[in-house]
């Protein structure tokens, strides 16, 4: 009874070598779309949302709002309770998030040369030379960046990550399912008393990083039989206040023994740790060609835990939403290239949840007219007091928490 893990490059005839291996093995394929789907069930964030995860670029909001962390944190999570199970392939990213003191498993990576993936991609997709090797780069770049964030390695290849490492350019579909099978019966990789410990250890540290996620820290999380040690990597003002919140936050969860917070080798940098407020809005975007007024506007509206990226004319406002939607938008009216009530139109037709705050120093009653028509949710003049226009900030941001049913409408 084992389980093997696998990752494969692109385009290496892995849907076919997958089939095959399950079948004869007899196992179980679990892939990333079964463990997303268990990870949404239990965090109710949306599938398309936890899979951004997987994404070498990180959302530009996700210093505010730790959604890829949330999301890691629930695909551990829903991981942990599968592998209670003995018997199963999973392959895909997650695969990486089993932890290597889970000695049992046996790790498998499937890649293949750059010129057989090319031609393969070619056939299949029926593009050139030049658009397979496109995407097979940008594909690459997802796993390379996933795979350093995991085990702080540049090559997702590396042997050193895997017990096997199959070329299947070189080597026969049935060459390499019988050199898997073969291995996973071996003793090493069979579940024993020591791979459950490290198994409940898994579990029991995904549990930890939930609800510390869930209060808005991201710390590391680490369980030994029983004992939690968190790494803080970020720098903290008030160190001993941050640590005594995470005691009593990790102290609940059922199955902690002892809690321990150290500073870890990243603690000294200049990025500052922040606790990720979840009831204030932290994904803000300012559209303003003025840049020294909106960096100052960005800065002021994070010291009220208010989280915001920032861009300079319209058009790249509207090529950060396609990616990257924000929830609040506060936008300038007279600026270079598209003007902010195209902008703002064109937002209402492709992103209507998107609430639209109109700041202005030179709109016209008209402008506010046609602003308000169109969906702006508010409409202020420059300059502005920065408290009152944090307060229509969090009633838009209100607005939209009602329309997704995340807090119930004010009476």
């Amino acid at each position: 009874m084992s389980i093997i893990s696998i990752f494969t490059g692109t385009f290496c005839n892995e849907e076919e070598l997958l089939a095959a291996l399950a079948k004869k093995s007899g196992y179980t394929l679990v892939r990333d779309k079964e463990i997303v789907q268990a990870a949404s069930n239990l965090s109710k964030m949306s599938v398309s949302k936890i899979e951004k995860a997987f994404s070498a670029k990180t959302s530009v909001f996700n210093k505010f709002t730790h959604e890829r962390e949330r999301s890691i944190a629930y695909l551990k999570s829903s991981l942990a309770d599968m592998l209670m199970n003995d018997d199963l392939i999973f392959e895909g990213f997650c695969a990486h998030l089993i932890p290597k003191e889970m000695a049992h498993i046996l790790r498998v990576c499937l890649i293949a040369d750059i010129k057989f993936r090319n031609a393969l991609c070619q056939r299949q997709k029926k593009i050139s030379s030049s658009e397979s090797a496109k995407l097979i780069r940008a594909m690459d770049e997802d796993r390379a960046s996933w795979v350093h964030m995991v085990h702080q390695a540049h090559d997702p290849w590396n042997a050193g990550l895997y017990d096997i490492v199959s070329p299947v350019d070189k080597m026969t579909r049935e060459n390499i399912i019988d050199l898997i099978i073969d291995n996973a019966k071996k003793d090493i990789f069979k579940t024993n008393r020591s791979a459950r410990r490290a198994l409940d250890d898994f579990k029991l540290a995904a549990a930890v990083e939930v609800a510390l996620i869930n209060e808005g820290h991201h710390v590391g999380v680490k369980a030994d039989n029983g004992d939690i040690i968190m790494t803080i990597n970020k720098h903290v003002l008030l160190l001993t206040r941050l640590e005594d919140e995470l005691k009593s936050i990790a102290g609940r969860i059922p199955g902690v023994k002892s809690v321990q917070t150290k500073v870890g080798s990243e603690f000294h940098q200049a990025d500052i740790y922040r606790r990720c407020n979840f009831e204030l809005p932290t994904k803000i975007l300012l559209v303003d060609d003025e840049r020294e007024f909106v960096q100052t506007l960005s800065e002021r509206l994070m010291i009220r835990d208010m989280g915001s990226a920032v861009a300079y004319d319209g058009e790249s406002a509207l090529e950060l939403i396609k990616e990257d939607e924000p929830e609040v938008m506060i936008l300038d009216l007279r600026m270079p290239g598209i003007d902010g009530i195209e902008v703002l139109k064109r937002v209402k037709q492709t992103n209507p949840l998107i609430e639209v705050i109109i700041l202005t120093g030179h709109g016209s009653d008209l402008d506010r007219d046609i602003c308000l028509s169109l969906g702006a949710f508010a409409y202020m003049q420059k300059p502005v007091d920065i408290d009152e226009l944090s307060e229509i900030i969090k009633k838009a941001n209100e607005r939209i928490r009602v329309k997704l049913g995340r807090q119930p409408a004010a009476s």
